[in-house]
């Protein structure tokens, strides 16, 4: 085994302290893009179950907005009370065609990044706050 000279002792201390942080925050990172990634493609199928039941005859609004919210509940994403859903019948196509859009607003919110960025972030800034992530769909309408 190899002595270290007295005036390398707490290089190695030093080298741990400097990249632990650093490797522990691109893990964690991960971890939460990885989340909103998956957020994401959550509101994405919500979208596409509501303007499939949009476009059926005879469905009203509240419908197409339960089916949406069911979706994201069974998604388990948190506040999905609180994601707002906007259906628009009747868009016009290219044609005589006419389609049915839902569009989801949802508010993420980062659980590791948002706390550590607010700590490095000013006061009055609005950074950290949770992003309105946005997903909508079309669909044509039956005849």
């Amino acid at each position: 085994m190899k002595r270290l000279k007295k005036n390398e002792r707490g290089a190695a201390l030093l080298e741990a302290a400097i990249t632990v942080p650093i490797i522990l925050l691109v893990s964690v990172g991960i971890f939460e893009f990885g989340r909103a990634y998956q957020t994401w493609q959550v509101l994405t199928n919500a979208a596409r179950e509501g303007a499939r039941l949009a476009v059926i005859q005879g469905s009203t609004d509240t419908d197409v907005t339960a089916r949406v919210r069911n979706y994201m509940q069974s998604g388990s994403l948190p506040n999905y009370a609180s994601a707002t859903v906007t259906v628009a019948r009747n868009v016009v196509l290219t044609g005589p065609d006419t389609a049915s859009r839902i569009q989801i607003n949802y508010p993420f919110r980062f659980i590791v990044l948002n706390p550590v960025v607010r700590l490095i972030a000013p006061r009055n800034s609005t950074t950290g706050a949770p992003i309105t992530m946005t997903s909508s769909a079309i669909m044509r309408n039956e005849m």
